[in-house]
């Protein structure tokens, strides 16, 4: 492990500075990601900013019916809390899925938004991976890619060619529930709605986020909608611990009289990003609650998905994930 300085700030705006007068510097909190990057040598930041002293450890009521996820605060608190439980099941159901019952006490809400992919190459110093070095091409793509993505790939040109996913299980919930991130930086405070949070790697793949430099993430507010109701969340992977998702789907429907009045569908482990396609849920609304129905919006979910060999199975087990998880919300047939 390369050699860094250390600071624990005592408020944002110092912790803000920290990164503005040192280049190279990085935040760190839980550090279950951050710490494994530096280990590797895929990260090498010469200064960690702690910044678990910070007033962002609290869950609170906003004035619109929501509820504030303070950037620090704990995936095993958050999951667990009261008022997450009973009006954001969805998002509770998608942190338990996620990493083991020890990482979950130290991940935090703000760092989870920050994880960097799994993808092997992204790992693997001695071979060519365009997010960690870029121009030196993806390995990913004529290489074993059983866990790459299907969807708002870049695969030309070479020199910025990607088929990386985004790892979390939280940013599917969030992106389904229409989040919106709060930062702060050197230009003061600002929100991000949560399905411009994250980048499909287009021509840079490097950036995995819209975050300028030297901001920092202060918390994440749930709307009052929280389709406590019907929800569902389905994770398919290899083991049923500690994996990264093959395909997940967060679902969330408001239904009166038989018949779907909203919708709301997110897919994980498919793409760069939380996959979302709003003018598909819009095909949902109105209709009675048909397999059909459902068949026919996997379909248009995963239009354009392209695999490349190991993984083009995905395509089809995403749409059948996708028809379960919605009947699972709509209450058709019981949760997995």
């Amino acid at each position: 492990m390369n050699s860094f300085s250390y600071t624990r700030p005592s408020d944002i705006g110092m912790a803000v500075g920290e990164l503005a007068i040192h280049e190279g510097a990085q935040f760190i909190a839980g550090g279950t990601n951050l710490l494994d990057l530096m280990k590797e040598n895929v990260e090498r930041p010469n200064r960690l900013v702690d910044i678990n002293r910070l007033a962002m450890n609290t869950i609170d009521d906003t004035e619109d019916g929501g509820l504030r996820l303070g950037a620090l605060v704990t995936n095993a608190d958050t999951a667990y809390h009261p008022a997450v439980e009973s009006r954001y099941p969805l998002l509770s159901r998608a942190i338990l899925a996620g990493a083991s019952a020890q990482l979950r006490n130290m991940a935090t809400n703000g760092g989870n938004l920050f994880q960097r992919t799994r993808c092997y190459y992204f790992y693997d110093l001695a071979t060519p991976c365009n997010k960690r070095e870029p121009g030196s091409g993806c390995g990913a793509i004529h290489g074993y890619n059983r866990i790459h993505a299907i969807l708002g790939t870049s695969d030309q040109p070479p020199e910025t060619a990607c088929i990386a996913t985004h790892p979390s299980d939280l940013c599917v919930a969030l992106a389904a529930l229409d989040a919106v991130v709060r930062v702060t930086g050197p230009t003061g405070e600002r929100t991000i709605p949560f399905a411009d949070f994250h980048r499909l790697p287009g021509d840079e793949p490097w950036r995995d986020n819209t975050v300028q430099p030297g901001e920092l993430v202060t918390a994440i507010d749930l709307p009052a909608k929280g389709f406590s109701d019907y929800n569902a969340y389905i994770k398919i992977r290899d083991r049923t611990s500690y994996a990264f998702a093959l395909v997940s789907v967060a679902v969330g429907l408001e239904i009166a009289d038989n018949r779907i009045t909203e919708a709301r569908i997110a897919l994980g482990g498919v793409a760069h990003k939380p996959w979302r396609k709003t003018e598909v849920e819009a095909m949902l609304v109105g209709q009675n609650l048909s397999e059909a129905d459902f068949q026919s919006v996997a379909e248009a979910l995963l239009a354009g998905a392209k695999g490349y060999g190991h993984n083009t199975f995905k395509i089809e087990l995403a749409k059948r994930a996708i028809v379960r998880a919605l009947k699972q919300a709509a209450k058709l047939e019981p949760a997995s």
